[in-house]
């Protein structure tokens, strides 16, 4: 975990101002030029581009989580979350709809920033093969960043270098295939150039650098930007551009397995999670946890906080005011985003889905006298390692993990990629089900397999992307909302506009004209 401080420590101590205008400068053009001095100053620049990860897994939570049917706030007064869930057409200016767009662009500017010094001052770096790799880990960062806001708000400015604010603001957005392009020509050079592991020895990465992207990190990413651009258009400029690229995907999946260098955790769920377990917190390693393949690593108990948030946004307040008296910081999200009773359903009984219980917490709590029945997703939560500060949860994101590696496998293979069924995606979907205690299927579907990964992943912010893949999203949310919004009748219909978010409205207001709102906001 030490090495994981420094890292963080590093990255957080770094450029670490962000703006929400179209200048997304976190240092002056002067300090720039100084600072490059040494080959640390580049390594500590990178660790910075790093460090704009910390809010990915919240993203992941109101953007994909809280928009899909795995979550029903169930508040009677509107919290920020609602009007995402409830598909409102006047959320340009939402908190998470501004947030999503302001911080990928920081870690965008971040890794601009690196790779504009590594062309000019390479001499400095000493090393052309740490150069050529922090090169990589930068374009690594600037795709996943790219490729997490493309899925959300569709077409997108490219910028590819430190761009002042006067050059950003003539820089419109570019459309679907050309960031696409960008996306994959980022990551393919990282999938050439990242090291494979950590195990210290060449290629690999040092002892000091877990936590850092890897060639196989990339692979994964790559194939899932093929994955999303395989999905249909749903006549709008988002994500899917309906190009059948599964077979681009598949080796890239397959080379991942192939590696050895990951394993499917055949730890039994349970609630408490077991020490070995996927989502256990004295598991945390990427080293050790075979399921990790890249994670968004924090830490807790560091000055300054390193640790992280994610844990709780899905979990009520008063579930933590629930708790003993001493042992309960001010954590937990204001409303109630409730699981959906759809989701609970999802889960067998009969035999008993072993997710359920890790994943959702289904029984009653009882604050000041007020019982509270509301079901949550808890699937990082562990009640014995509260922190004292409710920003410091000591747990990393997996942002790629193993266990989606096989069934995104699968799912290549069900849209004609070249595969059995049989072997590549009954063994793999009957894999995961054992694991949970679930009877074996034969001949598996598309719509099978996407209730396995609901099941599976619930909590972990891909169902919504799961969904934009199918094809089925529209068909599937407004049954879903027909009778999980039949009391409260507060959601709006889902329409093929709202599969990607509005473009927001400080990036409108910041230079009128440049860009056009997307379609129905």
């Amino acid at each position: 975990m030490k090495k994981t401080a420094y890292i963080l420590i590093i990255a957080v101590t770094i450029f670490a101002s962000c703006s929400k205008d179209l200048n997304q400068a976190p240092i002056s053009s002067a300090t720039t030029a100084t600072f490059y001095q040494q080959p640390s100053d580049f390594l500590q620049a990178v660790n910075a581009t790093y460090n704009s990860l910390r809010g990915y897994p919240d993203r992941l939570m109101f953007l994909s989580e809280i928009r899909s049917d795995n979550i029903y706030p169930t508040n009677d007064v509107a919290r920020d979350p609602d009007p995402v869930n409830n598909f409102a057409s006047n959320i340009p200016a939402n908190t998470y709809v501004e947030e999503g767009w302001s911080a990928d662009f920081a870690g965008i500017f971040k890794a601009n920033t690196v790779l504009d010094q590594i062309k000019q001052n390479s001499a400095a770096i000493g090393s052309a093969a740490l150069a050529t790799r922090l090169t990589a880990e930068a374009r690594f960062l600037r795709a996943f960043f790219y490729f997490d806001m493309i899925r959300y708000y569709g077409k997108l400015p490219i910028i590819d270098h430190a761009a002042t604010a006067d050059e950003v603001s003539k820089i419109g957005r570019s459309s679907i295939s050309d960031v696409y392009a960008f996306i994959i020509a980022d990551l393919q050079f990282a999938v050439a150039n990242l090291p494979l592991n950590f195990s210290g020895t060449f290629p690999a990465y040092g002892a000091t650098d877990v936590g850092r992207a890897t060639k196989y990190a990339a692979e994964a990413i790559l194939a899932q930007v093929y994955m999303a651009r395989s999905g249909p258009t749903y006549g709008i400029e988002g994500p899917g551009l309906g190009l059948s690229e599964w077979s681009l995907a598949l080796p890239l999946l397959q080379d991942i397995i192939s590696s050895g260098l990951f394993a499917f955790n055949a730890t039994p769920y349970a609630f408490p999670v077991p020490a070995a377990g996927i989502f256990s917190y004295s598991n945390q390693s990427p080293v050790t946890n075979k399921e990790a393949i890249f994670d968004v690593m924090f830490i807790t108990g560091q000055s300054p906080v390193l640790g992280t948030d994610f844990t709780w946004q899905l979990v009520s307040q008063s579930y933590f005011n629930s708790l003993p008296a001493g042992n309960t910081p001010a954590n937990g999200a204001l409303g109630v985003p409730s699981a959906s009773q759809d989701l609970l359903k999802a889960y067998s009984t009969a035999p008993l889905d072993t997710r359920k219980a890790p994943t959702l917490h289904t029984s009653a709590y009882t604050y000041s006298g007020i019982a509270d029945a509301n079901p949550f997703i808890r699937k990082y939560l562990d009640t014995t390692k509260i922190p004292t500060s409710r920003f410091d949860w000591g747990i990393n994101f997996i942002a790629v993990r193993y266990t989606d590696v096989l069934l995104l496998k699968a799912e290549c293979v069900l849209n004609g990629a070249p595969g059995s069924q049989t072997t590549d995606v009954d063994a793999v979907v009957n894999q995961v089900r054992a694991r949970a205690g679930q009877t074996a299927l034969t001949n598996v579907t598309k719509a099978q397999l996407l209730d396995e990964r609901r099941r599976e992943f619930a909590g972990e912010g891909s169902r919504w992307f799961d969904l934009q893949r199918s094809g089925n999203l529209i068909t599937i949310m407004n049954a879903w909302e027909a009778t999980e919004d039949a009391i409260k009748k507060k959601m709006n219909p889902v329409v093929a506009n709202y599969i990607i978010y509005p473009v927001p409205q400080t990036q409108l207001d910041a230079a009128p004209g440049l860009y056009t709102q997307n379609p129905g906001y």
